[in-house]
């Protein structure tokens, strides 16, 4: 497959691409930052996503969606990535739509999510750092389930509508097997969510399960077989983050390039100095690189091609370090402005920062990679 858009799928970045820088540009974050909204995104906005059909993109037209695969989710989020936009849309329309595919939640919750009135967000990650392993329990309680545990980092997960929590019915905590899916619904009894503002002003939820009592029609797919829509989840996050993160990295290089042509020491443009000329051509390469490994990863998840999985481990790990790239080389030829709001380039960092943690960071996904080659 060609490492380039087709016709259909530029008309559609175009139209991404207006929206987004009109609709919510980085001023829109700044806004929502100012203020500490706890929401911590806008739901008028959110449905401005779904009018334009945005939020169904990855779902069949069957079930009311545009019928679409990972490239053209990517190519929103890289227009989100590029302008920070805080949004639910990789948690929810991503990642979610991917886990919640031929359940019978997609019925419940799929309409909710194409009119943008349903926000999703997922309960996974229960250490400091992301891993594979899951300990919470989901004991059976009648005719449902008792969960009990904690999980961190949960972005929206003080709002959510409907929360997709992994737990374990069997098994240790890094079996493959014995894993479950559910979706609770927010205001569940015995759950709550201490909401904690991140690095780049989002708002992520350490989340407490006590003694949460769901019924049997909460189970994701089959009991102790929740491994192959957490797959479907993780794959689809992390290379919905990869391109979120390939938009960061390439607004937070171009803003740098522009800077480099306006900025003028000793009466002339600092653009004109061969050694950040050398830098810039060295960050661009780097993007670029890394750009056509995360549209092979997408391309390959389109397919279920079987080697998809280690390309977007490879597309996240090398996109995270291109990105961290750019916006250390943006803030360091911003000079210390560059760390002050006066410029944006500062919030491109640490946006990027939390972003290459999320569903993996480039150390994680290298190990992956390891350890399928026998490592």
């Amino acid at each position: 497959m060609p490492l380039y858009l087709t016709e259909e799928q530029t008309m559609l970045r175009d139209t991404a691409r207006d929206f987004v820088a009109d609709a919510a540009p980085v001023k829109h974050m700044r806004t929502l930052r100012d203020a500490k909204d706890a929401t911590g995104f806008s739901r008028d906005l959110w449905r401005q996503f779904a009018e334009l059909g945005f939020t169904g993109v990855l779902m069949a037209e069957g079930d009311g969606g545009l019928g679409l695969g990972h490239v053209e989710a990517g190519i929103v989020l890289e227009e989100i990535g590029r302008n920070l936009s805080p949004s639910p849309y990789l948690t929810t329309a991503v990642a979610a739509v991917e886990a919640l595919k031929g359940s019978a939640h997609a019925a419940r919750y799929f309409p909710g999510i194409l009119s943008g009135e349903t926000v999703a967000a997922l309960a996974i990650d229960e250490r400091a750092k992301h891993g594979t392993g899951i300990a919470m329990r989901a004991e059976r309680s009648g005719n449902g389930f008792t969960l009990s545990g904690t999980k961190q980092f949960v972005t929206h997960g003080h709002v959510a509508d409907v929360i997709i929590v992994a737990a374990r019915t069997g098994g240790s905590a890094d079996d493959r097997d014995g894993i479950t899916l559910f979706a609770v619904p927010q205001g569940v009894a015995g759950l709550s969510a201490d909401a904690e503002r991140l690095a780049d002003a989002s708002i992520a939820a350490r989340l407490t399960f006590d003694g949460v009592t769901v019924d049997a029609d909460a189970v994701i797919g089959e009991v102790d077989a929740g491994a192959d829509p957490l797959g479907r989840l993780l794959r689809a996050g992390r290379a919905g983050a990869a391109a979120e993160l390939l938009g960061v990295g390439g607004g937070a290089m171009d803003m740098t390039v522009n800077y480099l042509k306006e900025r003028k020491q000793f009466g002339v443009r600092i653009g004109s100095f061969q050694a950040l000329q050398h830098r810039a051509a060295h960050l661009y390469s780097e993007m670029e690189v890394a750009r056509a490994a995360v549209l092979k990863a997408q391309q390959l998840l389109d397919t279920s091609d079987p080697g998809a999985e280690q390309a977007v481990s490879v597309a996240k790990a090398m996109i995270s370090l291109a990105t961290t790239l750019a916006v250390q080389e943006g803030v360091q030829m911003h000079g210390g402005i560059g760390m002050t709001d006066e410029y944006d380039i500062g919030f491109y960092m640490k946006r990027g920062r939390v972003l290459t943690e999320m569903f993996g960071d480039a150390n994680f996904h290298a190990d992956q990679l390891a350890r399928a080659a026998g490592y």
